[in-house]
């Protein structure tokens, strides 16, 4: 799916595209904004507005700027009392997020990952997936599709800092672990935001989980549910106790990496990207 030919190897693109789906592509911006939207609802927003807030916000407007002007370009366009939103949940999210992926990549890399696939498939015949598109949230967000005016979608600093966070968890996992920064942009980024988010836009993310291979289907279930966890567990209760800005490094860490300019290099490879009308 690169829009652009980079070096890699077969173990290199095996891992980081097993790891990336688990992480900001499916499992990630899914556990995200099921926690968001639940965070939105308890602090009284009404249902349709924290679908639009949370996942809306994700695969509308933050995928178009970040897609256009990277990442950092999101921040950029705040103003100063959004920056402070956006850092809270920024510096909050990062450090749970990083556990989260850590332990997705060693998992793949060590094969695990993969055994539990082929597990899963082999009991298919007894026990076959489910779809998990009926839950309210996801009939609420048929609704709000249905009702959907693209210039009004908002773009909530809360919302951009938690999947920023995750998206930068990912990218910085992977470098740790030693891939080239054209590998680590297409599985961690454009990948993301130039094919899943628009789909996603278009058709909702539980549909987009449920038509995907066995092995991204299965993965994003797995893992959804140890993000969605995490963020709640931690990340909100940091920003809730005042102590979100315990880890400002993290954010002093996102405003100067490497991998911004590493994107815009690869924006510059790649063609435009079209998006279809729904």
């Amino acid at each position: 799916g690169a829009p652009f030919a980079f070096c890699t190897t077969l173990e290199s693109e095996y891992k980081s595209d097993i790891y990336g789906e688990r992480c900001c592509i499916l499992g990630g911006v899914h556990g995200a904004v099921e926690s968001l939207f639940r965070r939105y609802t308890r602090q009284g927003m009404s249902d349709e507005e924290a679908f639009k807030q949370s996942v809306e916000c994700i695969t509308g407007p933050l995928t178009k700027i970040i897609s256009r002007d990277g990442m950092i370009g999101v921040y950029n366009q705040f103003n100063d009392a959004d920056k402070k939103v956006f850092e809270e949940a920024y510096a909050a999210t990062f450090r749970p997020a990083m556990d989260i992926c850590y332990e997705i990549y060693e998992d793949v890399a060590c094969g695990n990952e993969i055994k539990s696939v082929v597990a899963a498939v082999e009991r298919f015949d007894k026990f076959p997936m489910g779809k998990i598109d009926q839950t309210h949230m996801w009939k609420v967000g048929k609704e709000v599709r249905a009702k959907r005016v693209e210039s009004e979608i908002p773009i909530n600093p809360f919302t951009a800092g938690v999947y920023i966070a995750v998206m930068m968890a990912t990218v910085q996992t992977l470098s740790d672990k030693g891939h080239p920064y054209s590998e680590i942009c297409n599985e961690s980024i454009i990948e993301a935001v130039d094919s899943l988010n628009p789909y996603m836009h278009a058709r909702g993310v539980a549909f987009m989980v449920d038509n995907c291979s066995y092995t991204a289907r299965l993965g994003s279930r797995k893992w959804a549910p140890r993000f969605d966890y995490v963020l709640d567990q931690q990340a909100y209760v940091a920003v809730d106790n005042g102590t979100a800005m315990s880890n400002a490094e993290a954010v002093n860490e996102f405003k100067s990496h490497p991998v911004h300019k590493a994107l815009a290099a690869c924006a510059e490879m790649r063609p435009p990207v079209v998006r279809c009308p729904d």
